[in-house]
């Protein structure tokens, strides 16, 4: 290869990466140059040029078929990494839209930075090949997120939410760290793909290994808000500016999972049955424990938490079956969960602005105040229980035909019982939504156009996943067999 094309490949790799920089550059510079009144067209700046920056990707940032390893062997140039960055920009694209009607948030040019800077750090993640890039990128992430979590600094939630969130990811990604660097002193290298053979040819103890991943678990459950590490989810997510709640709950999680998959399959194929009875294990508690405890929930952000803790434990059913079926069924999983996920945070953002609540019974007779808006609500919420004709069925089938096909008939079975409790928390919230009656009901709800916008796309989205889902399983599968 010659250094021309060596250099245009370097450049294609980071494509998204470098569009967001010069995105938030960009945001920076309009804050200082146009007039107050004028702020709220840096959400509409931000949306648009991460939605341009798909569409600069789609035409010339294609990876190619072969995978190859740029910048000092730290980036993998794959489909796995550049299927996940389209999704991240698209999340963080739909999140712009829906701050932009919020006084606290729509005008804020740091705002847009550090959520922009955030999805730069989890475009890397997809994409690293070296725990070393892997780290900083997890870091990249998350700093900007503790802060967005408590944005609303006069907002005693809010900055619970933040400090919790902080506390707690510092501490598992000490742990994760401490993981990374008995790795390193075991191999010498922090090559993820020279790992397998170094580890063959020095013939580690298994138990060393065990512990290793121990500690680098602990990091990735917390990324993905898995049993034992769920704990934060529901104060953090019922404290930060829903719209956050709402990037943090899919974009966050879907990195968490993608380096997951890398860092796992790629990596620790020698202790396979080690991890996979105990993300086996993890996953049945992770969904039984997010749904039980989400029968509970008053709040609506609350009941969400739940929800998207139970549903870490779905994807990872399919994450267990160790199989192209299962990391297909994977990352299928993440890009529906994202659309569906943002739909459900986006018209609780709606209504919240109107009413000041986010409680369960204040959504009563929503139906007759914006039929609009509660068919939104009604698309996410099936498609999170799971319900034909939305894109939730056909994941959910998904990831149990996965384990089915690895013979775990077992796990499949507890997550259709799981599915089922779903079931019930989410039609209970509809029955509120459709079915009682409120003082308020000639009191009109409003949406705004850019969530207007924002909720139509995705809701959109989840019915033509469902109802059309081969062209979008087979980007999920060009992603899975790209990973080795």
């Amino acid at each position: 290869m010659n250094g021309s094309v060596f250099n245009v490949t370097m450049f294609l790799a980071i494509l998204p990466e470098l569009w967001i920089f010069v995105l938030a550059s960009v945001v920076l510079i309009l804050e200082l140059v146009l007039p107050k009144e004028q702020h709220r067209l840096l959400g509409w700046v931000t949306a648009v040029g991460l939605l341009v920056g798909i569409g600069v990707s789609l035409i010339v940032g294609v990876p190619p078929t072969q995978a190859q390893f740029v910048w000092g062997d730290l980036i993998r140039f794959d489909q796995l990494g550049y299927v996940f960055s389209l999704l991240f920009m698209f999340g963080a694209a739909m999140t712009a839209l829906f701050s932009i009607h919020l006084e606290r948030l729509g005008q804020r040019g740091d705002y847009y930075v550090l959520m922009l800077v955030s999805t730069l750090g989890m475009c890397l993640m997809a994409s690293a090949a070296d725990v070393i890039m892997l780290y900083l990128a997890i870091e990249t992430t998350s700093i900007p997120l503790y802060v967005l979590a408590g944005f609303y600094k006069e907002d005693e939630k809010s900055t619970e939410a933040g400090f919790k969130y902080l506390l707690f990811g510092a501490m598992t990604s000490a742990i994760m760290l401490f993981g990374f660097s008995y790795l390193f002193g075991f191999t010498g290298t922090t090559n993820l793909y020279a790992l397998v053979n170094l580890v063959a040819q020095k013939q580690l103890s298994p138990l060393l290994l065990y512990g290793v991943l121990a500690l680098i678990l602990a990091g990735f459950a917390f990324k993905i808000s898995a049993f034992p590490f769920h704990f934060w989810a529901p104060d953090v997510y019922a404290g930060a500016p829903t719209p956050i709640t709402g990037f943090l709950s899919t974009a966050s999680k879907a990195a968490g999972f993608a380096v997951l998959i890398r860092v796992l399959w790629v990596g620790f194929p020698a202790i396979q049955p080690y991890w996979v009875y105990i993300l086996t294990g993890v996953s049945i508690a992770t969904m039984t424990i997010g749904n039980l405890l989400a029968l509970a929930q008053r709040d609506i952000k609350r009941l969400l938490a739940y929800s998207s803790i139970a549903h870490a434990g779905y994807a990872l059913i399919g994450f267990v079956a160790v199989s192209e079926l299962g990391a297909t069924s994977v990352i299928f999983y993440l890009i529906v969960y994202l659309l569906t996920n943002l739909a459900a945070f986006g018209t609780v953002s709606v209504f919240e602005k109107k009413s000041g609540s986010s409680e369960i019974a204040a959504f009563a007779g929503l139906s007759r105040r914006s039929p609009w808006l509660a068919m939104m609500m009604l698309v996410a919420f099936l498609s999170l229980a799971g319900m034909p004709p939305f894109g939730g069925f056909v994941i959910k089938f998904a990831v149990f035909a996965a384990a089915v096909q690895r013979g775990l008939i077992g796990l499949a079975v507890i997550g259709v019982l799981n599915s089922i409790v779903g079931l019930y928390y989410y039609l209970t919230v509809l029955k509120v939504i459709y079915l009682y009656r409120s003082e308020e009901e000639q009191v009109a709800v409003p949406i705004p156009e850019a969530s207007l916008l924002a909720l139509a796309v995705l809701c959109i989205g989840v019915i033509v996943m469902g109802v059309i889902a081969a062209p979008w399983f087979n980007i999920a599968t060009l992603g899975a067999r790209a990973m080795w």
